[in-house]
């Protein structure tokens, strides 16, 4: 059985891994294709450190997105309670539905902060009261507020 060849992939290449990963392949492979075509390089020492102080920044750069997440849910449950005003029928019946892109509209106007849209999960809404949402931050940092729909 022939030895493997460790080499840096500069282009994403499928079925073997990404651009910034060290795999290990077959000699020809990368000796006829892969080094020829600049699709990776052989690895040194020096390449090594390199590709850990990458994955080393990277994996820093996670921490401190989470950490923001972090503290933007302790923003949003130190508020708790968002108002969110609609016209209201008989029966304390709302017209139309409460939707994600007001819920946004009023926790940017009350915190100032950015949020996607698509993160806010909403339970069915069709009268006035409080209902709880949900409000996802980061794929790991989910946070609850209230929202209470009142009459205009």
């Amino acid at each position: 059985m022939a030895k493997r060849i460790q080499l840096l992939l500069n282009q994403d290449v499928r079925k073997l891994g990404k651009a910034g990963e060290v795999v290990e392949v077959a000699p020809g492979y990368a000796r006829n294709y892969l080094i020829p075509q600049n699709i990776g390089v052989r690895t040194t020492p020096g390449i090594l450190k390199m590709v850990e102080w990458r994955k080393q920044k990277e994996q820093e750069r996670l921490i401190s997105i989470k950490q923001e997440a972090e503290s933007r849910k302790q923003a949003l449950q130190t508020i708790g309670r968002f108002t969110i005003k609609k016209q209201v029928g008989e029966k304390d019946a709302i017209f139309g539905t409460v939707t994600d892109r007001e819920v946004v509209e009023a926790i940017q106007a009350a915190t100032n902060q950015e949020i996607d849209r698509r993160g806010v999960t909403l339970p069915e809404i069709s009268k006035t009261g409080f209902y709880k949402a949900q409000v996802k931050l980061h794929p790991e940092v989910t946070a609850e507020i209230e929202i209470h729909v009142a009459p205009l």
